[in-house]
């Protein structure tokens, strides 16, 4: 017998953890259902404590690898093939080795006579929103169609990842070499030439000292304190994935200036495409809006769709629901307003994600562009400055022992 972590919610729309002792994870599911409760997630407490040790044994598919998958699954849906041949064809001939024993096991649980979304769902490897899409093109008759939504969803969400991850990748390469460059002259360079202009009994410039007396001198001070850097550093992490701390620490991260607002309106973006994609694919809203908070990693824009979630159920619009935290920017609450009157909500959640998105994008360009000269100047300095008062004394010395 086994614990399962479940996080559901009851009949008054509550949202809670609890633990489901049950021998597998499908009859965990069905205890919790047959107690009537929404479920969002059921996961083994093992694979939570070898995850927070960074062990986890199941890792969410997704990528260049997935997508083509999606495609791949698309085209022999749209040729006519039955699901059953696709997932035999697509196990036995995936791009991707590592999809192919997903793939047989998905088959084999179709095969048993469960739906595709079902199937999908007991894999595990999938994200909520794939599954939970799928289910709304089963129900609708338009698997097709809904895979042609998500495949697109995919794409924008994926590409609009990439170019952030492009931008940073410069200034996080500077940032590491510089640090390496200077760790090594403090420790290894540094010390040497103090040893040297010891033996010597050279009479250092004021400069010289500075360097040697924080490199040297006050070395165990540094060095403690960055320890201690390093400490709250990981106790603020620690901190930040558990659930109160995370919503607190979203709060003080959003209402940072420049960064702040960019995380925000990217976390909002995300939020928004995903759900205008479920409600796109034939997803009631109610349940879009469930599947869509578990896609939001930001814990305290997670727990205001959870509460949104809560309020449309009991009869509030969207827009309404959501302006009652104040964390979602004014500008998206707006254009959702909008689209809840004239019945075009699912195109204008897009456009919001559009809008935010390049929003994102620009933000980041200036802020790489501004960064990079500055470490550049920076790290440039710092250089010179320890390699000038390195060498000072011996020039100094040069012209004091020259022949007059």
């Amino acid at each position: 017998m086994g614990e399962f972590v479940c996080r559901v919610a009851d009949a008054n729309g509550r949202v809670f953890s609890h633990v489901e002792a049950a021998a597998t994870l499908d009859e965990a599911r069905q205890k919790l259902a047959d107690r009537g409760l929404f479920i969002y997630s059921v996961k083994s407490r093992n694979s939570l404590v070898s995850g927070f040790f960074g062990f986890r044994k199941e890792r969410k598919i997704g990528g260049n690898d997935f997508l083509i998958l999606n495609q791949q699954f698309n085209t022999l849906i749209k040729a006519g093939l039955p699901i059953l041949r696709s997932l035999d064809l697509l196990a036995t001939r995936a791009t991707a080795p590592k999809l192919r024993p997903v793939l047989t096991q998905i088959r084999d649980r179709v095969r048993e006579g469960k739906s595709l979304s079902e199937a999908v769902d007991e894999a595990g490897v999938f994200s909520k929103v794939y599954s939970t899409a799928i289910l709304a093109g089963e129900k609708s008759g338009n698997l097709s169609g809904v895979l042609d939504y998500y495949i697109a969803y995919q794409r924008v969400s994926t590409g609009v990842k990439k170019k952030i991850l492009s931008s940073l990748a410069y200034p996080v390469l500077l940032i590491i070499v510089a640090a390496v460059i200077v760790t090594y002259l403090v420790t290894a360079v540094v010390p040497k030439f103090a040893l040297l202009y010891n033996d010597l009994g050279v009479e250092l410039p004021g400069p010289t000292r500075l360097l040697i007396d924080i490199t040297v001198g006050y070395r165990l001070y540094i060095l403690s304190g960055l320890l201690l850097f390093l400490l709250s550093a990981i106790g603020v992490f620690f901190w930040s994935r558990s659930e109160q701390g995370g919503v607190a620490f979203d709060r003080i991260l959003f209402k940072t200036p420049v960064i702040g607002e960019t995380l925000l309106k990217f976390q909002v973006a995300q939020f928004c495409r995903t759900l205008a994609t479920l409600l796109t694919g034939g997803t009631p809203l109610v349940a879009a809006l469930g599947t869509s908070a578990e896609s939001i990693t930001s814990r305290l824009l997670k727990g205001t769709v959870l509460r949104s979630t809560q309020m449309v159920r009991e009869g509030e619009s969207l827009h309404t629901a959501l302006s009652a935290s104040g964390v979602v920017p004014d500008m998206a609450l707006d254009m959702i307003e909008v689209g809840e009157s004239s019945g075009a909500l699912a195109p204008m959640l897009n456009s919001v994600a559009e809008f935010y998105e390049e929003e994102v994008s620009l933000r980041l360009g200036t802020l790489v562009s501004l960064i990079e000269p500055v470490l550049l100047i920076f790290m440039g300095v710092l250089v010179a400055f320890i390699l000038i008062s390195l060498y000072l004394p011996i020039f100094s010395f040069s012209i004091t022992s020259a022949p007059k």
